[in-house]
């Protein structure tokens, strides 16, 4: 089973982003940006990381494309895209990318939804989370790319059970 860790807007908490990666096994962990951290911080020693509106270091990227475990996954931080206002650019770049999954931060909103069998996936924010009082992060999981299973989590590492979206996605 292929598991990738998904992390978001952290703005300097060096010390959640340290027991978050260190709580689970998996073989992918990804910053979908404003982690306000430099590119050689510690605590993103394995993480792939891309560039929030927040963070001052322009050694990150703007955008990463990931091929795991036969899914291409692309990862952005959301600003460049106005995803607060909608996810109608983020689908056109989706689309252009060939991206089976969608990483994204910016709104510290927890998302996960699937629409034209791409999935757009948020992990809310660990630290200032809204519309959702709990800050939170996600782990995606998949056997084969038929079956997406998205679980997401507190800062403690407790499953989320009252999340409002889908757990489970077929591609």
């Amino acid at each position: 089973m292929t598991k990738v860790l998904v992390i978001s807007d952290s703005h300097s908490l060096t010390e959640r982003i340290d027991s978050i990666a260190n709580r689970h096994d998996v073989q992918k962990k990804i910053h979908c940006g404003d982690s306000e951290l430099a590119h050689d911080a510690q605590q993103l020693d394995d993480f792939v990381v891309v560039r929030g509106n927040c963070d001052w270091d322009s050694s990150f990227p703007e955008d990463e494309i990931i091929d795991i475990a036969g899914l291409r996954i692309f990862v952005t931080h959301g600003h460049l895209y106005g995803v607060k206002s909608s996810l109608l650019q983020l689908q056109y770049r989706a689309l252009e990318e060939g991206a089976d999954i969608v990483l994204f931060g910016h709104s510290h909103v927890a998302y996960c939804e699937k629409f034209d069998n791409v999935m757009y996936i948020n992990p809310g924010s660990i630290r200032l989370p809204r519309k959702w009082p709990t800050p939170s992060y996600c782990i995606i999981s998949w056997e084969n790319r038929e079956e997406i299973n998205v679980v997401f989590y507190d800062i403690e590492g407790n499953e989320l059970m009252i999340f409002p979206f889908e757990r489970t996605f077929k591609l």
